[in-house]
């Protein structure tokens, strides 16, 4: 009887304003059967840093954050932060 405790990036999104989501999955096993699972859920604004963050996730923030999404971002945060 072997219990071990795995986490694993389950799902990954990206809104369209840029915005990363993404869901990190911490499951109990005993012999290959699940005992229970819990979730924790982070986001990551366009052009914010990456250290310490998922490879798997990184990737597709590099790929979602082009120059252009990390400036309308920008503006829109600014734009709202303006009219406060």
């Amino acid at each position: 009887m072997a219990i071990t405790k795995e986490k694993v990036i389950d799902q990954i999104t990206v809104t369209e304003n840029g915005i990363v989501l993404y869901r990190e999955a911490t499951r109990i096993m005993e012999d290959g059967n699940e005992l229970s699972k819990t979730y924790h859920r982070s986001s990551l604004q366009p052009g914010q840093d990456l250290t310490g963050i998922p490879a798997n996730v990184v990737a597709h923030c590099n790929l979602a954050w082009t120059a252009e999404v990390i400036a309308a971002y920008q503006a829109q945060v600014a734009a709202q932060q303006a009219g406060a």
